[in-house]
């Protein structure tokens, strides 16, 4: 937790942010697996951890703008609760530790809301991602629960993203405690990258590290030799010699804050050098995008120049052809890179994307395009000193959109469809850093992990 002050003058912020009403914040509840005694890993909503700070289940925070009051909802441990959790701190006590004074048991906030409501009062409501937080607000609010979310307050939705946009030096050091973990995460997979290996073993052995610094991951592990599947989560292969492995994991703190790194290594620790070709295109792209970051500049021009350097590196192998700015243009290069360059970080590793990705990626000044693979840009608005991001280019053969797009003859005069054939079983590669937006220019988080060629085959199999 920070200190008290911090989350007194995020309150007091808000209040200013919102001008009139009442702010209603839900914590989450645990979720059971499969029967109530057995949950879930609990975690708590992130911008109730923002404001309110509290990482427990069945609690609420309301803000009063109007009456300057800042309350916090929930209940003190029964005798029954102690035997299976031990002495936890009164209410009031916890709630101090947040700059609130006043506290209410559970059940008085449908009393309050009603008080609230009989006033007039406006409620602003943050978008709710969990079931059991929409069936929450329709018995506290009287609102069927296919209705709540046409009730979500817009100018709450953007103050909050404003405010927790900007990560202040405490939350910087908070993401960096998350990259200590996530480099031994990384060093281990690389270490442990032999032909014979299971996946899940080095799946299970990097959790188990984030899980021995204190915290968790902070996002299913994204580990295999199927790299051309961006988000495989499946776990269950034999690495073999010659081929590639992605891991895309990351750990989480104890305070919940987020790193994501990806690397992408060869078993067994040598390149060929189709794979070395295709690696070096996509560490110049990365590279070269990080060099680019600053105040001012838009991400979507960051992301097109990255997806320019992949274009002109493919051209020089005969996969791509033709003028490359015109390629980019046309979307030819989505083929090898259809998502986006990265998203913002913070206490979520896709940084607020449960308030909507337009308001936390876009504004009013950059609108999201509807090309394919352009249109997957999670993040293109201006970037701003305090922002943290990723940056995460790729190359990936697809076998799948690789034969639409020859069935669809689309592109031709770009791509060179007889040599992308020959890489029908190359899978992918993706290259993964964490970025603060400095008043300067850039700043990529954490002690460096291994990323070069030379780097990469001095570390991976030597275990």
């Amino acid at each position: 937790m920070f200190e008290t002050e911090i989350y007194t003058q995020r309150r007091e912020r808000l209040k200013k942010q919102i001008g009139s009403g009442v702010l209603l914040f839900l914590g989450n509840q645990y979720s059971p697996m499969n029967y109530p005694a057995n949950p879930y890993h609990f975690r708590q909503d992130s911008s109730f951890l923002y404001f309110f700070g509290l990482d427990s289940s069945d609690l609420a925070g309301m803000i009063d703008v109007d009456e300057d009051r800042d309350m916090l909802f929930g209940n003190d441990v029964s005798v029954d609760d102690i035997i299976w959790m031990g002495d936890q701190p009164l209410m009031r006590d916890r709630a101090a530790q947040v700059g609130i004074t006043e506290t209410f048991s559970l059940d008085k906030l449908e009393e309050t809301i009603k008080e609230t409501q009989a006033k007039g009062k406006k409620i602003h409501l943050l978008p709710p991602y969990r079931p059991e937080s929409v069936l929450k607000l329709q018995g506290l609010l009287g609102i069927p629960a296919d209705k709540i979310r046409a009730h979500v307050s817009e100018d709450l939705v953007l103050a909050v993203v404003e405010q927790r946009s900007i990560k202040i030096p405490e939350e910087v050091q908070q993401i960096e405690l998350a990259l200590e973990a996530t480099y031994d995460m990384h060093t281990t997979a690389m270490l442990m990258a032999k032909p014979g290996v299971l996946e899940s073993e080095i799946a299970g052995m990097v959790e188990g590290i984030a899980l021995s610094h204190g915290g968790h991951v902070s996002f299913p592990v994204i580990l295999t030799i199927n790299g051309q599947i961006l988000h495989n989560h499946y776990h269950g292969n034999t690495l073999q010699e010659g081929r590639l492995m992605i891991n895309d994991s990351g750990a989480e703190t104890s305070m919940h804050y987020a790193a994501d790194i990806t690397r992408t290594m060869p078993v067994g620790g040598r390149f060929s050098q189709k794979q070395k070709d295709i690696y070096n295109i996509v560490l110049e792209s990365q590279t070269t995008a990080i060099s680019s970051i600053s105040p001012g500049i838009l991400n979507k021009q960051v992301h097109l120049q990255a997806v320019t350097t992949i274009a002109t590196g493919l051209k020089g192998l005969g996969l791509m052809r033709g003028d490359v700015e015109e390629a980019v243009k046309a979307g030819a290069h989505a083929l090898f890179m259809p998502h986006g360059l990265g998203h913002m970080m913070g206490l979520d590793v896709h940084d607020m994307e449960d308030l909507g990705e337009k308001y936390v990626g876009y504004d009013k000044t950059v609108q999201r395009s509807d090309q394919f693979g352009l249109a997957f840009l999670r993040l293109a608005k201006e970037l701003k000193p305090g922002y943290v991001l990723t940056v995460e280019p790729g190359i990936y053969f697809i076998p799948a959109l690789i034969d639409k797009w020859i069935k669809e003859d689309k592109h031709t005069e770009f791509i060179d469809f007889d040599r992308v054939n020959e890489y029908r079983d190359f899978g992918g590669i993706r290259i993964e850093d964490d970025v603060l937006v400095t008043d300067e220019g850039c700043r990529v988080l954490g002690k460096p992990i291994p990323k070069t060629v030379e780097e990469l085959e001095a570390i991976v199999g030597k275990g």
